[in-house]
């Protein structure tokens, strides 16, 4: 293997390991706290929310957000070939739902797209994040409003972006709405928890995304 092929592999695969970073999980462990047996068993901003309270579970989207544009910029300062950067923002998504150092249990993947596409695609991520609030205005959903902004992300980078960042797009929102299938099913159920509406005396705040 030759080294600019051997950096372009090691860049993808800081990718996945720094998306993997479970900062949520690790903010939690600061107070105490497992978020694995605790609320929802899930290892992302909202259960952070629903076990820590608002400020930690803000560090904690910020976290991730940080993780994904790290993983994209660093890539594209350190090789020139144009889809490494995409491939280690994708693999940052990935590594933010299924982390090693968890066993593969990890969050949802919004925050740490948001943070990969603020960087390869920040118009479009503008966009995006405008779906999101009419989304949940409009419906009172953070899960509505979350896969509306991740299909509404991949549409706009079909329309003005590079094909490869397009690709990134598709591929993130794919992984993202597959790791929101049960919020889906509920949704089908009516069983989704709106803005406002409380659960065991919390907010459903809690479903903020991660």
């Amino acid at each position: 293997m030759t080294m600019p092929a051997a950096i372009d592999v090691l860049v993808v695969v800081f990718g996945y390991l720094s998306g993997s970073v479970p900062f949520a999980y690790l903010v939690s462990r600061r107070r105490g706290i497992d978020l694995r047996r605790v609320g929802s068993g899930n290892v992302g901003a909202s259960n952070v929310l629903r076990t820590t309270g608002v400020s930690n579970a803000v560090v904690a989207m910020g976290l991730d957000a940080v993780k994904g544009a790290l993983a994209v910029f660093l890539a594209s300062r350190l090789t020139s070939t144009p889809a490494i950067p995409v491939a280690a923002g994708v693999a940052s998504v990935i590594g933010h739902v299924y982390p090693v150092w968890l066993r593969f249990r990890g969050g949802k993947g919004v925050a740490t797209a948001a943070g990969v596409f603020a960087v390869l695609s920040p118009g479009a991520l503008l966009a995006a994040c405008l779906v999101f609030v009419v989304g949940v205005w409009i419906t009172r959903f953070i899960s509505v409003g979350s896969l509306a902004a991740t299909i509404t992300l991949a549409g706009m980078t079909m329309m003005d972006d590079d094909p490869l960042v397009s690709i990134g797009a598709i591929a993130s929102a794919a992984v993202i709405v597959h790791r929101h299938r049960a919020n889906l099913v509920r949704l089908f159920k009516g069983t989704e928890r709106r803005v406002g509406q409380r659960r065991v005396g919390l907010s459903s705040m809690s479903e903020l995304p991660h």
